[in-house]
């Protein structure tokens, strides 16, 4: 909105105005937009929840959070508001990138939004069955891989991605081989959309469960989100995608204030959800923002990075895994709890020992991310 009124009306006419033109100054100003958005929103949120009596039902097994207990969730609404606003004021809304990534962030959230209610109105902390929640991912994840294949059909979207530490490897989401054939293409469409399923609901899934901690999962978020900042400069950026040897993807670049608001906004509600938190984001935050991560690495070709960039998210999701497929297979546990986080709970580490030190990995996983991008 703003880039159409201050760039393309105003800068024929006022030579200064070319500063709107630029990613790199947007970005910073949408960053701060989410930012004060998000700290000036938060009480009022916080306030209308407590009114409303919506607040967070514990686990039993949950020890020593009994005590959080009704503080307010659903505190992502503001996470949402505060991503979708900059990125509508800042960016370029010519851009397809851009609203394929706000769908991301909103039809997860959505879901999350869903599931909150659910057990808002049960007053107990199970939602949506896993089953229901997981059918509404996939929709939503093929929803998304319509809009690519579109984008893919006018040549505005890349379908092969890029592997770190292999330079010439980048294999096709559209399988080429199967596509030689007619009779094939079923088989390259399924792939690719099981792919989405996998990257998109993995995501959002990820993220949803390491957040049982004040502070936790939005804190790795604020390092993931501007780890995937910098990836959507370089990717649009024609000199920096070229010696990376990055997938050249023009569009990309107004990705950046998109993953600069997703920083912006995170940041701002770390504000609030700091331990000991005023209010928790619930699954709309959580469901919302893992699938908006998603589906910018998808939009970029880094879906194989974004293992490093949300290492620590995916090491909660694979204790889960492999504390669920033991006990069914062997019926003996790996953790005394998961997610991983309550392990180390259970381990004897204070709850700000345990957020601070997965902070700590998270960031030095993500610069790790950032660093393969020459090692190739």
């Amino acid at each position: 909105m703003l880039y159409w009124l201050l760039y393309e009306q105003l800068f024929p006419h006022f030579g200064p105005a070319r500063l709107f033109g630029y990613v790199t100054f947007r970005t910073a100003f949408a960053s701060l937009t989410a930012l004060f958005l998000s700290i000036f929103l938060g009480p009022w949120l916080i306030r209308k929840l407590r009114e409303f009596q919506i607040g967070q039902h514990i686990r039993e097994e949950v020890t020593g959070h009994q005590k959080k207990a009704g503080t307010p969730t659903m505190g992502g609404v503001l996470i949402v508001i505060s991503v979708v606003v900059p990125t509508l004021l800042w960016a370029n809304l010519a851009n397809a990138y851009v609203w394929i990534a706000m769908f991301g962030l909103l039809s997860f959230g959505a879901i999350g939004f869903y599931d909150d209610f659910t057990k808002v109105k049960k007053m107990r902390n199970l939602g949506l069955t896993a089953r229901k929640k997981f059918a509404l991912q996939v929709v939503s994840s093929i929803l998304v891989g319509l809009m690519l294949l579109g984008l893919h059909s006018r040549g505005g979207y890349e379908t092969s991605m890029n592997i770190p530490f292999l330079k010439s490897f980048q294999p096709n989401l559209l399988v080429e081989s199967w596509l030689a054939s007619p009779w094939t293409y079923p088989f390259a469409f399924a792939f690719f959309f099981l792919f989405l399923v996998i990257v998109l609901a993995g995501s959002s899934n990820a993220v949803n469960l390491t957040d049982g901690l004040d502070g936790l999962a939005i804190g790795l978020m604020v390092i993931a989100a501007g780890a995937m900042t910098i990836l959507t400069y370089l990717s649009g950026h024609r000199q920096f995608a070229e010696y990376l040897d990055l997938a050249r993807l023009p569009g990309s670049s107004e990705l950046t204030i998109f993953c600069g608001a997703m920083t912006g906004a995170s940041l701002g509600f770390l504000w609030y959800n700091a331990h000991p938190a005023e209010v928790f984001m619930g699954d709309v935050g959580a469901l919302g923002l893992g699938g908006a991560m998603g589906t910018v690495a998808v939009l970029i070709k880094q879906e194989a990075l974004l293992l490093f960039i949300g290492g620590v998210y995916v090491l909660e999701l694979m204790s889960v895994v492999l504390q669920v497929a033991s006990f069914k297979l062997r019926k003996k546990r790996i953790f005394k709890m998961a997610p991983l986080h309550h392990h180390f709970e259970l381990l004897g580490w204070h709850e700000a020992k345990v957020i601070t030190r997965f902070w700590i990995l998270g960031l030095i996983m993500a610069l790790f991310a950032l660093t393969t991008l020459k090692l190739r």
